[in-house]
């Protein structure tokens, strides 16, 4: 096995990180690959990215939101969370085989004092019922990773806040994530490790992977000049991208309805890959101009906040519905109420 170092914790630069390894780093050999995460949402890539995060909070708090390759349910990430990728050659009987992935991850868990932790139907690492990992996988070219997270001290306020759903009513044509108990690991560790920082974590689960007694011992690769160069292609090409983020999304419907003093305002949007497609608007207010020219307005714009919100702006809101201002038709169409 090949363990490569890495100290980023962007999560735009560590999947493509990991997408560079996969592609790239042609071996037979497995490579491991650990990453610590700053505050993100990493949606998986069948998934609806405006149906999974509490966008309001998102922006508030300047969360990322990386959309991953692999499929499954959207996870929060901090600086609590460890992520681990297991990268290989797909031999045709490994892919959905979590069981093969995860043992080493469980059996150095075990060492360290942490035995209640176990695999728990098809994804899903557990103690007490309560899931500490999910579990992911994706194969391309005859290669394929396993990769999965490490809750050691997750702030899980954040997890409820950052993952809540929107309270609109989207009507999603993707898969929606299956919400879980969760707990950290931290509690169940031995009482001379409860100060253990995530880096110090990670390399104990290192050691105990590879069955030595320091770092030193462990076949390392490091990233060269040409590797970063070519990792921040990827991250250029992918996860930096909002097209790939946010517009790679499932067609979906907003409907949003709101009676202000001027009447009733109800909007219909239709957004495929992330922009709005079609646009319909009803309501009881009087208008002097035809509301089709808002209509076609918003047609075309990303479902984002500074894009929307730049739309929006532009357009007079008196003239169309009465005497009410832009940011409440903007809050109508986007925000949370």
């Amino acid at each position: 096995m090949i363990y490569v170092p890495n100290e980023n914790n962007d999560p735009r630069v560590n999947l493509a990180i990991e997408n560079y390894l996969l592609d790239k780093m042609k071996t037979d050999e497995p490579i491991l690959l650990f990453y610590i995460n700053e505050p993100s949402i990493i949606i998986g890539r069948n998934q609806n990215t405006f149906e999974e995060i509490n966008q309001d909070y998102v922006d508030e708090h300047g969360i990322h939101v990386v959309r991953r390759l692999s499929g499954g349910g959207a996870v929060y990430h901090d600086l609590g969370n460890l992520n681990y990728s297991f990268i290989t050659p797909d031999d045709g009987n490994s892919f959905r085989n979590f069981a093969r992935f995860t043992e080493p991850v469980v059996n150095a868990l075990h060492d360290m004092g942490v035995e209640g932790a176990r695999l728990k139907g098809r994804n899903d690492l557990v103690i007490d019922d309560m899931k500490f990992s999910g579990n992911a996988m994706y194969s391309t070219n005859g290669r394929m990773y396993a990769h999965g997270t490490l809750m050691l001290d997750s702030d899980k306020n954040e997890v409820t806040n950052a993952l809540k759903v929107r309270k609109d009513k989207i009507e999603s044509k993707g898969i929606k994530s299956i919400r879980s108990r969760v707990t950290n690991i931290k509690p169940f560790l031995p009482e001379e490790n409860q100060d253990m920082t995530t880096e110090e974590f990670r390399n104990e689960i290192l050691l105990k992977i590879f069955g030595v007694d320091s770092v030193d011992e462990v076949n390392t690769y490091e990233l060269t000049e040409d590797d970063w160069k070519n990792i921040k292609e990827y991250t250029n090409k992918y996860y930096g991208n909002w097209d790939w983020n946010y517009g790679h999304s499932p067609e979906f419907n907003v409907e949003r309805y709101e009676r202000f003093s001027i009447g009733s305002i109800d909007i219909r949007l239709n957004v495929k890959e992330g922009k709005i497609a079609n646009a319909k608007i009803y309501g009881d207010f009087f208008g002097r101009g035809d509301i089709k020219d808002v209509e076609e307005q918003l047609i075309g714009t990303k479902y984002e906040r500074e894009d929307l919100k730049k739309v929006v702006d532009t357009i007079d809101v008196k003239k169309y519905f009465g005497d009410m201002e832009n940011e409440d038709l903007f809050n109508l169409i986007y925000s949370i109420k």
